[in-house]
């Protein structure tokens, strides 16, 4: 029996959308390196200056809130960067060889040191920025500690002109996910980050609980308010070069605020 207009028409309709739909039913999009733009850079120029050893930033991991860095792994091969650098914090756990340049009078030759950024060094608008004004915008500046600084230059240099470029971090063990928090506010500090370094997006699962996107707080602070009290937790990570890393059931359904554990690890 031929087909009226009417159902020829919601017939034809059907087929398309059926059509166009299939082929994304079963499709998911997945962070790649590949897929993601290079942050890794030829040599760039900037200036890097240096703090004593008994600066008390190191007591508290600085900007970033990686706690003592001392305790935690990263030891002097640290780094403060200015606000051109430091994308409001999102840098937080990327690494850098730095070396001196073009000043044969107090540079080490052939010396370079990999530093990973874990502060922020605040402008100072009272002073010019090719005055005193150091991490002044548009200033690209380092501040070392005096221990990274002295292997690549002498130290009465002060003021250095530098090379620097975004490389691959190294790290031991795998990433560290710290527990803060309290009641239904739910913090964790992601650290000991190799490859890119930095996260740039986390997701949380508890063992009663779907992904849950979790938001920035500040340098890789991330927070939510949820409750995951007796749950296995498990984290979803994306660094910068746009590889998600899943660690599942990292924290035990016994955990409590405060405590650090350890997931998997991104190549390197």
């Amino acid at each position: 029996m031929p087909l009226s207009q009417t159902t020829f028409l919601q017939f034809l309709s059907f087929t398309l959308t059926t059509l166009l739909f299939i082929p994304f039913a079963h499709s998911h999009y997945h962070y790649s390196s590949s897929s993601a733009p290079s942050i890794y850079t030829d040599w760039r120029s900037a200036r890097a200056t240096y703090y004593a050893a008994s600066d008390p930033r190191d007591a508290v991991g600085g900007a970033c809130g990686f706690g003592d860095l001392e305790k935690n792994g990263y030891g002097k091969s640290t780094v403060g960067l200015s606000t051109v650098l430091f994308e409001k914090g999102q840098i937080c756990g990327a690494c850098f060889q730095v070396r001196c340049v073009e000043d044969l009078r107090w540079c080490i030759p052939g010396t370079s040191i990999i530093v990973t950024a874990t502060n922020f060094c605040a402008p100072n608008y009272g002073f010019e920025p090719d005055g005193g004004g150091h991490c002044n915008p548009p200033n690209a500046h380092f501040v070392l500690p005096i221990e990274a600084f002295e292997k690549i230059a002498i130290w009465k240099a002060s003021n250095m002109p530098i090379q620097y470029r975004r490389v691959k971090c190294r790290k031991e063990g795998g990433v560290r996910f710290t527990i803060n928090g309290s009641g239904i506010f739910f913090s964790v500090l992601i650290s000991n980050v190799a490859g890119a370094g930095d996260i740039v997006a986390v997701k949380v699962k508890g063992s009663r609980t779907g992904w849950l996107p979790m938001g920035r707080n500040w340098g890789q602070n991330w927070h939510i308010n949820a409750d995951f009290k007796n749950q296995h937790i498990s984290f979803e990570i994306t660094n910068s070069d746009g590889v998600t890393l899943t660690s599942y059931n990292v924290v035990p359904n016994d955990w409590s605020y405060g405590q650090s554990f350890e997931g998997k690890q991104f190549e390197s």
